[in-house]
């Protein structure tokens, strides 16, 4: 069961209770990220997310990590592309203490000038750490390759010129904008109680003002871009992708179902006929990400030069043989137990019960119990796979990105194996 309240200034307090355990996952929710920024400010949502552990006037950095420490929590944050997240799991007594912290860093933070200076080096040496990595780099690529300039398209770290161009002002204005209480959730999930949090979170958080935000979006065309980089390493990092679904589309279970049978799984259909039956890849898989309004099918498959040309035509071949229903019943029925199995696996975890909890509510969706979401998985047939794969894969551009030792012909070869593919549709 789950309990809703809303306090007077707007904020959301969602709870789910599991009695069993002895601890509480709690995140504050707010929904923004870097698809709220501008292009002269990207990466002001992550900086501000660093910045806000480096002190209030009631705590220092230091004060911040001793206090959870001695509480035996845990406490971090994350940006995305649509919201930030920071979250505190603690046992179910000392929930009152993390409420505490994460409201004093999100109301109080100093966002001092010279702390300021030192986290745009920390969040510069991030990027090069993510340019080093040619996987993560690959996998940052196929969003600009889909959608280009776009704040969905770009890195939501920020890019380095911006960073280093970020000042106080800029971050005390984006967070006027957008740390507001009406873009705030407040989520906990464990052995706590309903009114006492939404007591803990009056007290702390009561007091916010400021007006709703619209953040309706203008969904991004798909540019459908080949974007290589050229790299010293012996593989080459492939990545493949279309638009997909997005959070709220009805579609968005047989994309799922279709997810879990082109690559997610030993049993898939890329891991089977790439690695275990021909030896050209260590690592293949498909992935799907939703995002309000629109979502990313994609596929990776990391090989060596010598494969390329192989690995490619074998992924397009795979697309092809699903788009004209060359299925089984069996691989529909594996995908959809395989995606119940981790569903209810994952959800053993509190910090993920949370995170799922604060996604539906962020974003204006029913808080559906997992039978539910187990039986519209169930419903999902071999026909609603086809037609997806369809609808995804016969749109006229698709997104490819590569990193490693690319040379021109095999940069040739991205380029007309894509066109062929579609003149084919």
């Amino acid at each position: 069961m789950y309990d809703v309240t809303v306090l007077p200034n707007g904020v959301m307090v969602v709870t789910e209770v599991v009695p069993h355990v002895r601890s509480v996952s709690v995140g504050f929710w707010v929904k923004a990220g870097s698809r709220m920024e501008s292009p002269r400010v990207r990466g002001v949502s992550h900086l501000i997310e660093h910045m806000l552990f480096k002190g209030t006037p009631s705590r220092t950095a230091k004060q911040i990590a001793e206090e959870m420490d001695s509480i035996g929590g845990q406490l971090n944050a994350y940006t995305s592309k649509e919201y930030t997240c920071y979250y505190a799991k603690c046992l179910d007594s000392h929930l009152h203490v993390a409420v505490g912290i994460l409201s004093d860093i999100l109301k109080d933070s100093l966002l001092d000038e010279a702390d300021i200076e030192k986290e745009k080096s920390v969040v510069l040496e991030e990027i090069g750490m993510c340019e080093d990595n040619p996987d993560e780099l690959a996998h940052d690529l196929i969003f600009r390759a889909l959608w280009g300039d776009d704040q969905l398209g770009v890195n939501t770290l920020g890019e380095r010129a911006t960073v280093r161009s970020l000042t106080r002002d800029n971050l005390v204005s984006y967070m006027d904008n957008w740390y507001r209480p009406g873009n705030l959730f407040v989520v906990a999930v464990g052995n706590v109680s309903h009114r006492d949090l939404v007591q803990l979170v009056s007290k702390y958080l009561g007091d916010l003002e400021g007006p709703i935000v619209n953040t309706a979006f203008s969904t991004p065309k798909t540019v459908g871009d080949v974007l290589t980089v050229e790299r010293d390493t012996e593989q080459v990092h492939l990545c493949i992708a279309t638009s997909g679904a997005s959070r709220v589309d009805p579609q968005r279970y047989p994309v799922a179902v279709l997810d879990g049978l082109l690559g997610g799984s030993m049993s898939s259909r890329l891991f089977q006929h790439l690695r275990e039956e021909r030896g050209l890849v260590y690592s293949t898989y498909s992935y799907n990400v939703c995002y309000s309004d629109t979502g990313l099918f994609g596929v990776y498959a990391g090989m060596s030069a010598e494969q390329f040309e192989q690995v490619v035509g074998l992924i397009m071949a795979e697309l092809d043989a699903i788009m004209k229903s060359d299925i089984r019943e069996d691989e529909v029925t594996r995908a959809k137990e395989q995606l119940k199995g981790n569903l209810v696996i994952s959800l053993e975890n509190t910090g993920n019960r949370m995170s799922r909890l604060a996604k539906l509510a962020m974003f204006h969706q029913r808080l559906t119990a997992p039978d539910e979401l187990v039986r519209r998985i169930d419903a999902v047939t071999l026909d609603d796979v086809v037609e997806v794969a369809q609808a995804m894969f016969s749109q006229s551009k698709l997104a490819i990105s590569a990193v490693g030792p690319i040379d021109s012909s095999m940069s040739k070869l991205l380029n007309s194996t894509s066109r062929r593919f579609w003149r084919t549709r």
